[in-house]
């Protein structure tokens, strides 16, 4: 009782007050987390995924962060020192961690993975250790945040899917590009000789798929029937070859190939041999482009006219290269002419020759959205207003019985002249984000204009009024969302992707006619003669579908390529060529008489 007695005087004269060992309040935070997690995952159970709710799945958890923390500093029941303690070391640790994290790691890594994981780890700490003393639980805690935040830094950021989800890996593995730079060999070009042929030239002035998306930028091939029975004539492979990061398609003439890729500090254009996928020159320039959601590399797709081959890179050089050669003939720098910075994603319009007029979308302010330049001095001949932020290309299409060229941007449709760059309508959708998708031309006088972001998909009629060129809405319809995958048209009906799904909508109305097979933000083209789809899926398999309003029917399908693949698909003859950001290859098909005699042998 004595050791009693006189321990009691030395527990009232502690300097810690008993008011200060009262146990942290932490069910709103963990409450808090719960949220932040049902926030983070459950919209990809939901109709349309995270592409379609993507913004719940970003937002909420930052919300639910911003609420931890006023959590931490009103309702915690934490000492003021502590708070202040908690508040100022999770400031530091999250700083550090920044500061060391993979560049690409920013932005939305930041978002969906160090924010989160850090301040779950210190709630974790404060309900762990909630009835230590302030100074040791608070201690503990951010230890624990630091360890959250810190598991960032081992991690590295590819770029994110078509669900905008992050494409992980560790930060020590090589990438893709890094595994082939170490492996390439260098490849013996192909002679003069044998580049500066008849055979070649005829190519290069008649070439085949001059650039993005065909001729018109519909995504059409006018060939001849293919083999659709892949099981028994499957698709060939002739080559496949590992490629630069890039979202760029082709442009084919004859047995030449090109594209872009990045490799290194170094965006690069590329020709291949179509037949063996063999280098014959590649023509390289300083620059490179970080993006955390869709990866590096240039964007848009070499263009083949008047003897020139016209590349726009993803940092805003446009060049006019000999396509026999890589030569440079002239270059531009978007950057310098239009006043602008690079966009988030970067320069990503495919160029459009006109006559005498190479046509790119730049976004300048100014007048200086549009720019055309002279195809052989690369002379500046005009510019024209639009939006500042695209993913779409010009393209020539007949409206009114008059040939426009139509850009789509952020801040609607503008139809230009094209030999003088005057605006003869501008049609104002206005939306916050981007467009990525080639206005699709129906008939004489339909437009259907794709927008992202669950605006979908839009349907107007050009008529001449008094002169003068006027626009009226037919439908708007959500049951089209095609995000950055084009669409086709084929016999009164549109075929896209609606937040990963092909599906197939009444041209009349934008009613649904069906909802097929999920193919992830992949890319269409239609085999118009056929009456298929070839779609190749984000996963890098191949499907044929049948363009038929009344049903879904997947005809067959093979793997072509392995990686995240957004890439345009090409047919040109009896040959089909894809890419991704990591390997390109040529498949032969098999055309539908040859495959039947076939059978007859």
């Amino acid at each position: 009782m004595n050791d009693q007695a006189e321990a009691a005087p030395a527990e009232s004269n502690s300097p810690v007050k008993r008011s200060d060992l009262r146990a942290l309040r932490v069910w709103p935070g963990v409450l808090l987390v719960l949220l932040m997690i049902v926030a983070r995952f459950a919209p990809a159970y939901l109709e349309g995924g995270l592409a379609k709710y993507w913004m719940f799945a970003m937002m909420g958890p930052m919300l639910c962060c911003l609420l931890l923390l006023i959590w931490w500093l009103a309702a915690s029941r934490a000492t003021w020192k502590e708070r202040v303690f908690g508040f100022l070391g999770l400031a530091a640790v999250f700083a550090i961690a920044m500061a060391l994290v993979e560049p690409l790691m920013r932005g939305p890594g930041t978002i969906y993975i160090t924010l989160p994981m850090g301040m779950t780890a210190f709630v974790a700490g404060t309900a762990l250790f909630r009835n230590r003393r302030p100074l040791a639980r608070t201690a503990a805690a951010l230890l624990l945040a630091a360890a959250g935040f810190g598991f960032s830094v081992l991690l590295r950021n590819d770029g994110m899917n078509g669900e905008y989800q992050l494409t992980l890996h560790w930060r020590w593995a090589p990438t893709a590009e890094e595994r082939m730079l170490a492996a390439r060999t260098t490849r013996s070009p192909a002679s003069g000789a044998n580049m500066l042929s008849i055979e070649t030239n005829l190519a290069l002035t008649n070439p085949e798929w001059p650039g993005f998306r065909g001729g018109d930028r519909s995504g059409t091939w006018h060939g001849p029937m293919i083999a659709t029975n892949w099981s028994d004539h499957p698709p060939r492979q002739l080559w496949k070859v590992p490629v630069g990061p890039g979202w760029s398609s082709f442009a084919v003439a004859g047995n030449l190939l090109f594209t872009q890729e990045q490799r290194g500090p170094k965006e690069t254009v590329v020709c291949y041999d179509a037949s063996s996928g063999r280098e014959i020159w590649n023509r390289q320039y300083e620059a490179r482009l970080e993006d955390p959601m869709g990866g590096p590399g240039p964007r848009a797709t070499p263009t083949l006219a008047n003897g020139g081959l016209f590349v726009t890179g993803a940092t805003g050089m446009f060049l006019r290269l000999n396509p026999a050669t890589g030569d440079v003939v002239w270059q531009k720098n978007l950057k310098e002419i239009a006043s602008r910075e690079a966009p988030m994603w970067g320069f990503a319009s495919s160029p459009l020759v006109i006559g005498s007029n190479v046509i790119v979308w730049a976004g300048g302010k100014d007048g200086k959205g549009l720019l055309a330049f002279d195809v052989e001095t690369g002379a500046l001949r005009w510019s024209a207003a639009t939006g500042d932020h695209t993913y779409a290309s010009p393209q020539l299409s007949t409206i009114a019985g008059e040939e426009l060229m139509l850009m789509l941007s952020n801040d609607g449709l503008v139809l230009v002249e094209p030999a003088t760059g005057k605006v003869r309508l501008n049609y104002e959708w206005k939306f916050a984000g981007y467009r990525a998708l080639q206005p699709r031309v129906v008939g004489d006088d339909t437009v259907l204009l794709g927008t992202p972001m669950n605006l979908g998909t839009r349907a107007i009629r050009i008529t001449r009024v008094n002169g003068e060129l006027a626009a009226e809405e037919l439908w708007t319809s959500r049951n089209l969302k095609p995000d950055f995958s084009d669409m086709v048209t084929y016999q009164g009906y549109i075929y896209g992707n609606d937040s990963g799904f092909l599906t197939c909508l009444d041209l009349k109305t934008g009613d649904r006619m069906w909802k097929g097979g999920r193919y992830g933000k992949g890319q269409v083209l239609l085999l118009e003669n056929a009456g298929l789809l070839l779609v190749t899926a984000e996963d890098g398999q191949v499907h044929l579908v049948r363009a038929d309003p009344k049903a879904f029917v997947e005809v067959d399908s093979f793997k072509a390529l392995e990686g995240k693949t957004w890439n345009h698909p090409v047919v040109a003859g009896d040959k089909l060529y894809v890419r991704n950001a990591q390997e390109a290859a040529g498949f032969q098909l098999s055309i539908a008489r040859a495959a039947e005699a076939g059978r007859k042998m």
